[in-house]
């Protein structure tokens, strides 16, 4: 079996500010001014996957109580700087990607 099939994603269990629990699977991590922030999308294990629209969740890494947290980030000025940062290196993987592809053709 070729590596691409053994594929295993890095799944996440959130739960939302009403208790709810969530998949989420992790595509993308960075460092940005000395924090570790994440990009997550729904997993597609979730019952409510095929519902979502697939916009990426962005999270910042926190410590609560000596305990590592995933939290929103609350400050709008950083947010867009993250999002901009991590649809920035989106856009890179998927020009790569078509490149490839064009190779292959």
């Amino acid at each position: 079996m070729s590596e691409m099939n053994e594929y295993t994603p890095d799944l996440f269990e959130l739960i939302d500010e009403e208790g709810n629990k969530k998949n989420f699977e992790l595509i993308d991590a960075a460092e940005l001014h000395g924090e570790q922030y994440f990009a997550l999308v729904p997993a597609a294990e979730d019952e409510d996957f095929l519902g979502s629209d697939c916009d990426p969740v962005i999270l910042k890494s926190i410590y609560e109580n000596d305990e590592e947290i995933l939290a929103s980030i609350d400050d709008d000025e950083e947010f867009e700087e993250v999002s901009a940062f991590f649809l920035g290196r989106l856009q890179e993987v998927l020009e790569n990607y078509d490149e490839f592809d064009e190779d292959w053709e």
